[in-house]
């Protein structure tokens, strides 16, 4: 089953029928969950008539209503196929079921669709965008359809939903298609029920839909339809960089096998390093570039079609027929040897990729540390010096939505960047308290996503024998009601708050959540920094609202979200890893252990610090921290080992700022240890985003390598990795290969966590084990600590409905306040 796709319901609630005795019965059946915007209405009205059954079906604010009458048999059969067989992209959260007077007046075979109705407030009702389906896709290639070649083709199972609506119930005017009059031929498919695009409300087609428009990079137009797509093609086999309007918008498109085209694309966008995303027309086709599993297969191939973390094929078991583009995975993923790889989701992105007949660079609108561009004055501006031609149309994008990112960790699918696929699906999170607030959430500085809470009922306890399954294929019939269940909407990835467009995209996600949900926030959370972008917004909305505003330490808010996820109200042990966080004791942490329970946590151990010289740079300049923890060793004698990566004068004064203790916060972050480890083996000591000598040091381990470096836990609660850097040292000084020192440094921190795991007494009816922070996107330091403990007997807990990075943040803020 494809990530996050697991229908949990409630048990429904049913109350005695007075009118058992005869042969008839009226039932009303309110269902709460994603069921709008997923064909449910739809599937009521013909599960209803092809079982003779009269009454109506209408969407509410936050719910589907249903009256039923007729044989009781038949009622029951309705309600099995409603709970077992709903369509396949709902996500049923609960079922209530009220016996109700019979009503004379009713046909028998009566069954209809009534308009919507909106007045409470909305809830998580709406599904995420929706990949093409298989008989969309079918129709755009025939040419008997009528529609052939159109690329915004959709229907009741897929196509765009949270990128277009603008408030619910979701009904066609009010979404971005409102201002597309239905023709006569949609029209008649819209009412048909046996259609499969009855109520389907993106609907169109090419007389009355969205048409493309190609411009050139001043906004000439040159030329619409058909023509603008296969201009398109032409442009990016010739070499041209195109800036498209996608689904949740704008993406830069360059043919993924013209090396020069994809230098051209890294300068402009001004992305020398960082992995470009490649999009391929089908599996059968990435299969002869990478190695592909079952699950990876599944997560390419399901509705939210993710760009997927892959290995790429050994030279000598790549496909003969795809040497072009093998010549180019360097460049395209410099020093990485997964790709990151996404199949077409929408029409438009089959037929361009058809057109075109090779691999492309598919990666987001915007240069460097911006937001994507969704509107097309916006990207004439922003990507205009970027894309040679513009691929844009008609139809609005409400929100953007980026790609979402996913890998297959040891535990199963988890998911890097929550967006296009995911949001706004609701993560559900219980707690004690029997009203609970509406918290908003706005997360950290990097990575960031804001979240609002909704109180949505009676949570659930899991029957004992459902409680051992995996997280995506538990089943919630017939359980004891238990804490009270709240819903979380995540925002889609926001990015990092590193420019104002990216604030203003943060502070307008916040603002659409709110309207949206239609909700006043009672609390507000943010994170303990004082200067982030996003506390000095949270403050002033707190303002705004007149209600109170709860700072929540930053690792506490991952080891909370990672807690949340899987239900974990405490006491669990935290591994908080990952380059920055702010801490209460006035220095950088990151390379924290934490006993967490409820609202609380208690900093049990830590790495031992060591000063930054130059403080925030150091995130870009791995020699830094390097040099921090040589000083931290060997005070001036550092420069022996440092002066091959500073200039003389540079680096004689970050020596005296280190004697001088200014400008050099202490840190205890393990995301700068590993910047650390990676320039004392000699990978880049300077770098062009966050994670890069980190990517590089994990890239170039010999997984085959068991062995580990000694390591001391002073006073059990510091662990000093002073032993772990004198080796290093020694290995390089002996001649020691890069891949077999980085190996052990691996195998080390996993020995650091074993050995806390037994001291803190987490095996068998012990504490639970929380991993979290970016340092745990790091697939071998993943594997290897998860495989320690469950060899051991720990129970381990992954994240797997957010990322381990700062993109979980906002939830478990969410979460802490709910505590």
């Amino acid at each position: 089953m494809p990530l996050n796709c697991r229908r949990g319901i409630e048990p429904f609630t049913m109350r005695p029928s007075p009118f058992s005795k005869l042969n008839v019965r009226r039932v009303a059946i309110a269902v709460r969950g994603v069921v709008q915007g997923v064909g449910f209405r739809p599937f009521v009205y013909n599960a209803a008539r092809s079982r003779g059954l009269s009454g109506s079906v209408r969407n509410l604010s936050g719910t589907v209503r249903i009256e039923l009458q007729g044989d009781p048999a038949a009622v029951d059969s309705f309600i099995d196929a409603l709970r077992d067989s709903p369509p396949p992209q709902s996500r049923i959260e609960s079922l209530d079921i009220e016996d109700m007077p019979l009503d004379p007046a009713a046909e028998s075979t009566s069954f209809v669709i009534l308009s919507s109705e909106g007045e409470l407030p909305p809830r998580p009702a709406i599904p995420a965008d929706l990949a093409t389906c298989r008989d969309c896709l079918e129709e755009i290639f025939d040419p008997a359809e009528r529609r052939h070649n159109y690329p915004f083709t959709n229907c009741t199972n897929c196509g765009p939903r949270w990128s277009i609506v603008e408030r619910i119930p979701y009904d066609r005017p009010r979404t971005s298609m409102a201002s597309f009059e239905m023709c006569a031929a949609c029209r008649a498919e819209y009412e048909n029920p046996a259609d499969r695009r009855f109520h389907a409300q993106p609907i169109a087609c090419p007389r009355c839909g969205p048409r493309l428009q190609l411009l050139d990079n001043r906004g000439k137009e040159l030329a619409v339809g058909e023509d603008a797509l296969c201009k398109t093609a032409e442009a990016i086999r010739a070499g041209k960089i195109v800036a498209l309007k996608g689904l949740g918008g704008f993406q830069l498109l360059v043919d993924a096998t013209n090396a020069e085209a994809v230098a051209r694309l890294r300068d402009r966008k001004r992305r020398p390093d960082r992995p470009f995303a490649l999009m391929m027309a089908s599996l059968e086709e990435v299969r002869k570039y990478c190695r592909v599993s079952e699950e990876e297969a599944r997560q390419l191939t399901s509705h939210q079609a993710p760009i997927v973390l892959l290995k790429r094929q050994a030279a000598e078991a790549a496909s003969p027929q795809c040497s072009p583009l093998s010549s180019l995975l360097s460049p395209l993923a410099p020093g990485n040897p997964y790709l990151g790889v996404m199949l077409p989701y929408t029409p438009l992105h089959h037929l361009l990729m058809r057109a075109v007949g090779r691999p492309i660079v598919c990666t987001s609108g915007n240069l460097s540390e911006e937001p994507m561009a969704i509107e097309t004055d916006d990207a004439l501006r922003r990507l205009g010096p970027i894309a040679d031609l513009m691929l844009t149309h008609d139809r609005p994008i409400v929100r953007p939505v980026d790609d979402s990112i996913v890998r297959i960790g040891p535990a199963g699918p988890q998911v890097l960047r929550r967006a296009r696929g995911f949001a706004p699906l609701p993560i559900e999170i219980k707690t004690n308290m029997q009203n609970p607030p509406a918290v908003l959430a706005v997360g950290g500085h990097l990575k960031n996503t804001v979240a609002l809470t909704l109180n949505v009922g009676v949570a659930v306890e899991l029957p004992s024998q459902l409680n051992a399954e995996p997280p995506s294929q538990g089943r919630q019939f017939n359980c004891r009601p238990n804490r009270r269940s709240v819903q979380v909407i995540l925002s889609a990835h926001v990015g990092d708050l590193e420019s104002a467009l990216s604030v203003e995209v943060f502070r307008r996600a916040i603002d659409d959540l709110l309207e949206f949900y239609q909700t006043a926030p009672e609390i507000i959370a943010c994170d303990l920094h004082p200067d982030y972008a996003s506390t000095r917004h949270a403050e002033q909305v707190a303002e705004r609202f007149g209600v109170p505003l709860l700072r929540v330490q930053h690792h506490h808010a991952h080891a909370a979200a990672c807690m949340a996820e899987h239900g974990l109200s405490g006491p669990a042990l935290a591994f908080t890893w990952d380059g920055t966080g702010y801490g209460p004791d006035g220095t950088v942490w990151g390379g924290e252990t934490l006993l967490c329970e409820g609202a609380d946590y208690r900093r049990v151990a830590r790495l031992r610090t060591f000063p930054l010289p130059g403080g925030d740079r150091a995130v870009r300049e791995p020699r830094r921290s390097a040099l921090g923890v040589l000083f931290e060793l060997f005070g001036r004698e550092a420069a022996r080992y440092a002066a091959e990566w500073f200039e003389p004068r540079e680096l004689e004064g970050l020596l005296s700022i280190l004697d001088k203790r200014i400008n050099s916060p202490r840190t205890s972050s393990m995301g700068r240890l590993f910047d650390a480890a990676a320039a004392l083996c000699g990978l880049p000591t300077v770098t062009t985003f966050e994670g890069q000598a980190a990517m590089a040091l994990e890239f170039a381990a010999d997984e085959k390598v068991e062995d580990s470096y000694d390591f001391t836990l002073e006073g059990s609660d510091i662990i000093d990795w002073e032993p772990l850097i004198r080796a290093i040292l020694s290995d390089r000084a002996a001649g020691v290969p890069v891949e077999s020192i980085s190996a052990r440094f691996h195998n080390t921190l996993a020995e650091v966590v074993l050995l806390l795991g037994r001291h803190f007494n987490c095996r068998p009816n012990g504490l639970p084990i929380v991993l979290s922070g970016g340092c745990f996107q790091n697939a071998l330091l993943s594997e290897r600590v998860n495989r320690r403990l469950s060899a051991d007997g720990f129970s381990v807990y992954n994240h797997f409905q957010t990322p381990p990075g700062d993109g979980c943040v906002a939830l478990g803020q969410a979460a802490v306040a709910l505590a």
